[in-house]
């Protein structure tokens, strides 16, 4: 009786992202240096393993970037400690802000109380009357 190994050909009904580690992806790029000096030899690895040429050259970028040591670096951009001047800066345009707000809501307000003492013809005091 012959013992063949064969690949299950099922579809699932969901594609799944194939994962890869990173002590995954440090074997394969061994591999494929080891391989380099033989004619056909990263194409066999890369047929053997399943994966593109595109996989082996983010990955090479990748272990040159040293994303695959043991603390690896963080993606997006570096973040600058702030300093005092700046952290003043954010806070004085809060404040402005909140002041500008602040004016426009006392704006309409007083509008408004024009409109009413308008409605039910209610003289309102000016500022020479209200100051003795």
């Amino acid at each position: 009786m012959i013992n063949l190994m064969v690949k299950s050909t099922e579809v699932s009904a969901k594609a799944t992202r194939r994962r890869f580690s990173t002590t995954e992806k440090v074997r394969i790029l061994r591999e494929a240096d080891t391989a380099a000096h033989e004619t056909g030899g990263v194409t066999a690895l890369l047929r053997r393993e399943g994966i593109y040429s595109s996989h082996l050259s983010s990955w090479r970028r990748q272990r040159n970037a040293g994303q695959f040591g043991k603390t690896p670096k963080k993606r997006g951009p570096v973040a600058v400690p702030p300093d005092a001047r700046d952290q003043k800066i954010v806070e004085l345009e809060r404040s402005l802000r909140q002041a500008q707000a602040r004016g426009d809501r006392y704006e309409r307000l007083c509008a408004l109380q024009k409109k009413v003492s308008e409605l039910f013809s209610i003289p309102l005091e000016t500022e020479s009357e209200a100051k003795p």
